[in-house]
Parts: C-alpha cells; sequence; structure tokens
C-alpha cells in the first residue's frame, strides 16, 4: 500500500460515494462545528431512521455498534479494493510494521512441538540484557504455563508484548540445566526493521533487501548503504520483491537518493485532491552508484513507486517479473474510538505520467484473483504472454517505452525459476519440514555452530555435513517418504535452502540471505548485468 504519512485525528464524516458510510459514522463522529451542515441530509437522515428502527423494533435484541462495525468494510468494497476500516482492537497491530517498532521483551520466538522457544534475541534488547539465549524454551509467563498447551503465536505476543516499562516474568528450560530458570524482564521499544539484509554480493556491488517502507525505512537505508560504500560498493542491487509498500514518503525518499535534483519522482491526483508533485533534491546519497531494482508479482504500490521512478528517469534497470499493479493513495483517518479509516484519496501517477492501478471493476475478489490468472496464463513463465494496449504506452526520456495500467513491467524479465522443483520438494515446502529440520538442527549443534560468526564460514562448514540425507530420514518420519529420483533432481534447492534456514537460526537473517540468494535468479541476472554495465 501506499499511504500518506499525514495521519489527521477528525470528528466529521468524510463525503464518500454517495454519502452512505456518512449515514453509518454521523451519530458517532460529527464535528459540532459542521454538524447542522450533514444533520439536513436526506440520505443520512433515512441511514440513521433505519438503524434506529432496527435497533428498537428487531425480533431479537441487536446492537446498532456491531451493525455499524459490520456495515462498513462492506460499504467500503464497493469502493475500491484498498479503502479500509481497522477497529480499535486491530489498530495497533496493523500500524506497529510502518511505525518501526513496537513495545516488548524483543525475543523472535518460533513454536516447535508445543513449545515456545527462543529463535534469537533482539541486539542491545532487554532479553539480550538479562541473559535470555537463543534455545531456551518459555515454560511460564507471568506464573501462567504456556508449554504443552497448544498455545498459539497471536497469544504468545499477546502475553510477552506490553507497555514500556512494565515488568514480565519468565520462567525458562535451558539444555544441560535442570531446574527452571527466572528472568524479570522490563519492556522496552524494540525496533521493526525494514532492511532485511544489506551486504556486499561481489567485491563492488552491495546487495539490499528491504521489506516494507516504514517510517524508519530511509534511515536504515542510509545507514547500510553508507556501510557497503565502506566496503567498496560502486554498483547496488535494490531488492524489493515481495514488499507490498508502506508510506508514500518513504518510497519517495528513497527515489531521491539515485535523482538528480528537480527530478520527478512521483504526482499523484484525485476528485478532491489537486495535483501534488514530489521532485527530488540535492541531498542524493546515491548519485553516483550504478542501480538495479528487483520487482515481482508481490511489490505494491510504495515498491513501485520507487521502481517507476528509477525506470521513467532512466536513472536503473529494473529485474524481474511485472508488479502487483497497485496505484492508490490512502490517507489515515482516526475516530474518537480508537478505529481507523484508511480511505483511498488519489491515484499515484509515475514521472512518464503512468497510471499504473490494475482494474477493479470486476470486484475485489476477482481483482486480488489476478495473481493467480497471471500463473494459468504463463505469464510468470514467459515475458511475451503479457500484453499491453498500446494506448498504455509512454516514452522515457532516453526513449525507451514503458507500459501503464496493471504494475510495472520491468526492462528485464526473468521468469519463475521451475528447475529442480518436484512434488517431493512441494510437499516438504508445503508441510514446513526443511524449516522444521533446520530449526531441530540448529537446536541440537547449536554450541558448535554459534562459534561461527560469519555465513560464509558456516556455510562452508554446513557443506561438509551429511545435511541431505539426515534430512530425507527425518522428512520420512514427519510423513513424506524417499523418493530417491526426485530428491537427486531438487538436491540443490534442498541443500542450500537447509543451509541458509539454519543459518538464519544461528545468525538470523544475515545468514540466511547470503547463502539463500545464490540459487536466486533474478539476483544471478542482476550481478550479470552489473558487471556488464
Amino acid at each position: 500500500m501506499a499511504i500518506q504519512n499525514s495521519k489527521r485525528a477528525i470528528f466529521l464524516p468524510l463525503i464518500l460515494a454517495g454519502v452512505l458510510m456518512l449515514g453509518i459514522l454521523a451519530g458517532n463522529f460529527l464535528n459540532r462545528n459542521h454538524s447542522s451542515k450533514y444533520s439536513l441530509n436526506p440520505v443520512i437522515g433515512k441511514l440513521n431512521s433505519m438503524l434506529d428502527f432496527i435497533e428498537s423494533e428487531y425480533v431479537d435484541s441487536i446492537s446498532k455498534e456491531e451493525i455499524v462495525e459490520k456495515s462498513i468494510p462492506q460499504i467500503l468494497k464497493e469502493l475500491d479494493p484498498h479503502s479500509q476500516y481497522i477497529p480499535a482492537k486491530e489498530l495497533q497491530s496493523m500500524t506497529e510494521p510502518l511505525e518501526g517498532n513496537f513495545e516488548g521483551i524483543g525475543i523472535q520466538f518460533n513454536i516447535q512441538d508445543d513449545t515456545v522457544i527462543v529463535v534469537n534475541t533482539v541486539q542491545g534488547g532487554p532479553s539480550e540484557k538479562r541473559g535470555i539465549l537463543s534455545g531456551d524454551r518459555i515454560v511460564k509467563v507471568n506464573d501462567t504455563l504456556i508449554a504443552g498447551v497448544k498455545i498459539t503465536n497471536s497469544k504468545v505476543m499477546k502475553k510477552l508484548r506490553g507497555k514500556k516499562g512494565t515488568r514480565v516474568n519468565l520462567k525458562i528450560s535451558r539444555r544441560n540445566i535442570k531446574e527452571l530458570l527466572t528472568f524479570d524482564i522490563i519492556r522496552e521499544q524494540i525496533p521493526i526493521l525494514s532492511v532485511d539484509a544489506s551486504f556486499m554480493i561481489t567485491n563492488n556491488i552491495g546487495y539490499i533487501k528491504i521489506s516494507k517502507f516504514s517510517k524508519t525505512t530511509h534511515f536504515e537505508f542510509r545507514r547500510a548503504t553508507t556501510q557497503l560504500k565502506k566496503l567498496g560498493m560502486e554498483k547496488i542491487i535494490l531488492d524489493i520483491r515481495g514488499n507490498g509498500g508502506g508510506y508514500l514518503d518513504a518510497a519517495v525518499n528513497l527515489a531521491d537518493e539515485f535523482l538528480a535534483d528537480k527530478k520527478l519522482i512521483v504526482y499523484t491526483k484525485g476528485y478532491s485532491r489537486p495535483k501534488t508533485c514530489y521532485y527530488a533534491t540535492p541531498r542524493g546519497f546515491c548519485h553516483e552508484l550504478e542501480a538495479a531494482v528487483l520487482i515481482d508479482e508481490l511489490s505494491a504500490s510504495a515498491s513501485e513507486i520507487l521502481a517507476g521512478a528509477i525506470q521513467d528517469n532512466d536513472r536503473g534497470i529494473v529485474i524481474g517479473r511485472r508488479s502487483f499493479g497497485k496505484g492508490l493513495v490512502q490517507e489515515p483517518i482516526q475516530f474518537s474510538d480508537g478505529s481507523e479509516l484508511r480511505l483511498t484519496i488519489a491515484r499515484y501517477y509515475t514521472p512518464t505520467g503512468r497510471c499504473i492501478q490494475k482494474s477493479y471493476k470486476k470486484g475485489t475478489d476477482e481483482y486480488y484473483n489476478d495473481l493467480d490468472e497471471r500463473l494459468l496464463r504463463g505469464e510468470l513463465e514467459k515475458a511475451d504472454s503479457i500484453k499491453f494496449a498500446d494506448s498504455l504506452k509512454f516514452k522515457t526520456p532516453d526513449g525507451r517505452i514503458v507500459y501503464g495500467g496493471g504494475g510495472i513491467m520491468p526492462d528485464i524479465f526473468v521468469p519463475l525459476d521451475t528447475v529442480g522443483y518436484t512434488s517431493y520438494l512441494n510437499r516438504v515446502i508445503n508441510k514446513g519440514i526443511i524449516y522444521k529440520f533446520a530449526f531441530h538442527y540448529a537446536d541440537g549443534n547449536r554450541k558448535k555452530l554459534s562459534s561461527i560468526k560469519d555465513a560464509n564460514e558456516l556455510e562452508k562448514y554446513l557443506a561438509k555435513q551429511n545435511l541431505l540425507n539426515e534430512f530425507t530420514d527425518f522428512a520420512e518420519k514427519n510423513g513424506v517418504p524417499k523418493n530417491p529420483v526426485a530428491i537427486n533432481k531438487s538436491a540443490l534447492i534442498l541443500t542450500t535452502q537447509l543451509k541458509a534456514y539454519i543459518s538464519r537460526n544461528i545468525i538470523d537473517d544475515k545468514g540466511f540471505y547470503p547463502i539463500i540468494l545464490k540459487i536466486d535468479n533474478t539476483v544471478t541476472k542482476a550481478v550479470e548485468v552489473l558487471k556488464n554495465n
């Protein structure tokens, strides 16, 4: 999504299509300065009267508030697929990833065999400070048993998260120690990073993976590029595949780092919103870097703003598969009960004037089923299966042809890699057996593996182990029989994923990406292109 990071708290209804939603909200959220304006509206009067009549005369006891809460999402569904109503109880969990932090104890955990196990602690966080270790089993939280009771991820987070400064007591089971260990931890503000990985992929090509566009993304990106430049980075691969977007200004700030002063980044325009242009400034930190931007069918909104700005200004090469096609901008409006409306208020346009929003005339379900249709049409495997109308053709300053109306089409298409994929591989992936084995292997060999701090060294060590045989034995015990032909065909993928996930359990994402990207065709193509200028 692309959200304008200018949240407004207002208590008057918004003029939506047909003022339908206003009638439902008017009773609770009218601004006193404007209430007379809306109280005379016949549509509002009709809806309010209907709600009052239902509440007083319906055959069963019913709550007007409950009807309102259930009706708002249905009304928004009639507008577009991205206007959204968020109830007060869900707002915090939906907002935290884009705010860049939450309040808690600072651990990454996993539930294995009905046991909550610490995978990693946040560096410098309260759990690390108190001595919590990877592999620790959390048995009790504030004297409430959470082991062996079929607890869920959401329930664990609810128990561990809490207001900054509050205390939580943990009873921990640690390998080779008989008695339970007790830890009193004071909750702190914990960062949620949007830059998942940054490292040198060759001696002069840096790689940065961005998972979302949050309030802290620009700062994280600056920090990462500063470090990589010190290591000799002259060219950069910016990976925004799978990035569903976030704040519009975060995407604008990143594009600004690459573009020359006064270059147009994006502009927005809506029925009641005038055209607003966003331009680059002289502050760009990456002007001298050759750039490749990686996108795929799950790159959306703010990701498409960044990719479109780079492509339309002939600033870099875009590589991968056609992006999602979300060109709508939402503005958040908070109501007095703590709920929030994210209303589409504008479309955004790339510098050449492209609107890349795909059609939603057939409804929300068809809109999201488009990704399945792309797969069935063969679009993920062959570029020539993608058809654009001539009316959607645009030209960049250098004369390159680009298209609007349904996502960003990359300059270089890289098909979905199906080499090595077998029914055996699909089964062990779908059943989560690869990750489960990786965790058990890391947990059982943690003392040895934790002494290796570098991803490349850890990969070399794991390459000497008999991982594939151990894994296929493990998979068979977990319901996937051995298939020697399929295993041999999928061996490279299996062994690479096993090493990468084991490394993630030991070194976090810094250990995962340098290994897994070695079988990533899109990254390989980007390195090839940048090496050849």
